[in-house]
């Protein structure tokens, strides 16, 4: 005779269901299958862009005459900071280097924010070499520099070799080394604030009549060191320039110097992608929708004034024949693919952006159905959630009011003001004083005993209370996925570990501690990955959150995406909360106790006393 039906139950597996067993791991696992189709479907889309053909000439590049312009360059006017009497000079000699060609420079004046230097003028040089097309190929290179050291190589290299490409094109009768008119208008700018974030190229790419015609953008910088050389493609939004551009770039470098340049690892491009950042002049272009590259030979970190001389003659050779060589393939007439795209390089082949970006949306399913099953589960057996919604609601107050308090402090000058432009990582400017991050962890502190006061336990909660506290945070967090999704499906990569493991932290929740420990630290690995990536990169250290939260008070971060941020904390701090065992759902009536942090101090400081004398 079989037991009976409650005698089986009483020794049976605990079934799954919101309390005993909250999450449906068979439910999650199996929709895992799901991200197959998409991994395989980017498999399939991985191409070799093909570069364009060579030019019919080959380079007439002159290394002695820019070897000889960069060192004067860098020796009559060593300190070229925007807005100091050497950055005057230097634009002047740049001027008068072109009129000795037969060109007329056109002058761009403009002022610029820089923190450290103040509201300063800048100048960009433009010269033009009319076309039989009124689409552009556009050759920058910033003249400008820290003023810490003379800066040969960064940028009097760069600036020499952009004078000695326009000297091939040159009107003047006797200077041209090109003795047919070119298919395509070229403009040849020298920019100002390239040290400083490529303002000059911000402002170009903004507002010069060229810029709607732009067919490519060619940047030089630092292209005398010894260092080997490397392409920079990156944007300040998640786009790619054309592929057959970096391609054709790559190529050209192979023929001059015997080996490709160096680019960034695939890990390193998706990165760059889920937070767009470069340094270099081909951002702004790039996020306009231009492709554009930039040639270098320096390296990410930041390099001192002092150590960038000599410079390099062979390779201010090789790097200037490889961009007139290039300059050569895009002018026959061949179009290049343009539009949104974007794509991560892997040797000489790419993989397709939009099937990555599938990839990252099917990885979210399991999550989301994880999520709204719990939810399910949780309404099914008639947990109420509007308690764990309010203390939810409650933390994402408090981090609202820190964003707040931050974006008002830097409105007020506690932070260093400037344009939406990333700084350069080796000047300290981005540190805030010690007396504004007093003030700020005072005011965050007082802020945060006034939050936390409901939400202070009382008595331990119920297994029901810390299920709808998880249930709750997971469906905030799965908000903010599909904020991130539409606003830059790329960021995902960053999201990923904190969805798959704090979606688990309910199932452990009546286990140890030291599994939700875990759980809830690898939560945190896409920041932290973001955090390492920046500290080891550009060499920051510990300075590397100082330096990403100037990102975001200057502008250059968006201002959704800090928002979500913010969402994502308020999550991490209900779920640390779960974690550690001081959760409390929070108080349907509002208390009638004390109010203000000082208020509260008093009365806790009270209760304490009246617990001493009991115990007494």
């Amino acid at each position: 005779m079989a037991p009976p039906r409650r005698a089986r139950a009483l020794g049976a597996r605990p079934r799954r269901g919101p309390v005993e067993r909250p999450i449906n791991a068979r439910l999650v696992r199996g929709t895992w299958l799901l991200v197959a189709l998409p991994l395989l479907l980017a498999a399939f889309t991985v191409g070799r862009p093909q570069p364009l053909p060579p030019p019919t000439l080959p380079p007439s590049f002159d290394r002695a005459t820019a070897v000889q312009l960069a060192r004067e360059l860098s020796r009559d006017y060593p300190d070229r900071a925007p807005g100091s009497a050497g950055s005057l000079g230097a634009a002047t000699w740049v001027e008068e280097q072109l009129t000795l060609y037969g060109f007329e420079p056109q002058s761009d004046a403009f002022t610029a924010s820089i923190p450290g230097l103040g509201s300063v003028g800048l100048r960009n040089i433009v010269a033009v070499v009319p076309g039989v097309s009124e689409r552009a190929i556009v050759v920058t290179a910033h003249r400008d520099n820290s003023g810490e050291g003379r800066g040969a190589n960064d940028n009097a290299s760069g600036t020499a070799a952009l004078i000695e490409l326009a000297r091939a094109y040159a009107p003047a009768a006797g200077t041209s080394t090109v003795q047919t008119q070119p298919s395509h208008t070229l403009v040849f700018v020298s920019t100002d604030g390239g040290a400083w974030g490529a303002l000059g190229a911000a402002r170009f790419s903004e507002r010069s009549p060229y810029r709607r015609d732009a067919l490519a953008v060619l940047s030089l910088d630092a292209v005398a060191g010894t260092g080997p050389p490397r392409l920079l493609f990156g944007g300040d939004t998640p786009r790619s320039p054309a592929a057959a551009l970096v391609r054709t770039a790559a190529v050209r470098v192979l023929e001059q110097t015997g080996a490709e340049p160096a680019r960034a690892s695939a890990l390193r491009q998706l990165l760059d992608l889920g937070f767009p950042f470069t340094l270099a002049e081909q951002g702004p272009f790039v996020s306009a929708g231009t492709p554009a590259v930039t040639l270098t030979t320096l390296p990410d970190a930041p390099q001192t004034g002092f150590g960038d001389d000599p410079i390099s003659p062979e390779r201010l050779g090789d790097l200037g024949r490889a961009a007139q060589a290039t300059i050569g393939s895009l002018d026959p007439g061949l179009e290049l693919a343009q539009g949104p795209t974007s794509y991560v390089y892997l040797d000489a082949r790419i993989v397709r952006g939009w099937a990555i970006q599938l990839v990252l949306l099917t990885a979210l399913l399991p999550f989301l159905i994880g999520a709204v099953d719990l939810f399910a589960r949780c309404r099914r057996r008639r947990i109420r959630l509007a308690a764990a919604a309010r203390s939810q609601r409650r933390r994402l107050a408090f981090w609202a009011y820190a964003g707040v308090l931050v974006l008002v402090a830097a409105r007020l000058g506690a932070f260093p003001e400037g344009e939406a432009r990333p700084l350069p990582p080796a000047q300290d400017v981005y540190r805030p004083s010690p007396v504004v991050l007093g003030v700020l962890a005072a005011l965050l502190i007082a802020g945060w005993l006034v939050a936390r006061e409901p939400l202070i336990p009382r008595r331990p909660a119920r297994l029901e209370e810390t299920l709808a506290g998880h249930a709750v945070a997971l469906l905030t967090l799965a908000l903010v996925a599909l904020l991130v999704v539409a606003t830059n499906p790329f960021a995902v990569v960053y999201l990923l570990p904190s969805l798959y493991a704090w979606l688990w932290l309910p199932a452990v929740h009546a286990g140890g501690r030291a599994a939700r420990t875990a759980l809830l630290v690898l939560g945190l690995a896409g920041p932290a990955l973001l955090v390492a990536s920046y500290a080891s990169r550009f060499d920051l250290g510990l300075d590397a959150p100082w330096y990403l939260l100037s990102l975001v008070v200057n502008g250059y971060v968006p201002r959704v995406a800090v928002a979500l941020a913010l969402v994502w904390l308020a999550v991490a701090a209900q779920l640390t909360a779960l974690a550690a065992g001081r959760y409390a759902p929070y108080p349907v009536a509002r208390r009638s106790g004390p109010h203000g942090p000082l208020a509260i101090l008093r009365a806790r400081r009270a209760r304490l006393r009246q617990v001493d004398a009991l115990e007494g």
